[in-house]
């Protein structure tokens, strides 16, 4: 299975993390599953950017994004390169390093 390395993040997992999750897993539902409580203010419908997800190793081993994840990123706080919305990511067979950026854009932050 592949391993996913979550960088520290001062509130959501200060610690960083190292889990394991199945080829074909979605990236958000997975950390969700492992306690990462990352943000998804839109219960992962593909309409905000709050679990937006910077992935620094193994970007290239993802599924090409659609043009509305595009399109929605570009709203993202911290956009870079390797951004991706977490609830868009299918893990495939190669490990992943995700860094949750510091900031979200949610303008009702609900408690997940």
């Amino acid at each position: 299975m592949p391993k996913i390395t979550v960088l520290p993040h001062h509130d959501i997992c200060p610690e960083g993390a190292e889990v394991e999750l199945e080829e074909g897993s979605n990236l958000c539902k997975g950390l969700l599953n492992e306690g990462i409580k990352i943000e998804h203010a839109c219960e992962m419908s593909k309409a905000c950017t709050t679990c937006h997800v910077v992935i620094r190793k193994g970007f290239n081993s993802l599924e090409e994004m659609d043009d509305i994840e595009a399109d929605l990123l570009d709203r993202a706080w911290g956009l870079e390169a390797d951004s991706r919305l977490s609830c868009q990511v299918i893990v495939e067979d190669k490990d992943l390093t995700v860094e949750i950026p510091k900031y979200t854009l949610n303008h009702a932050k609900e408690n997940h």
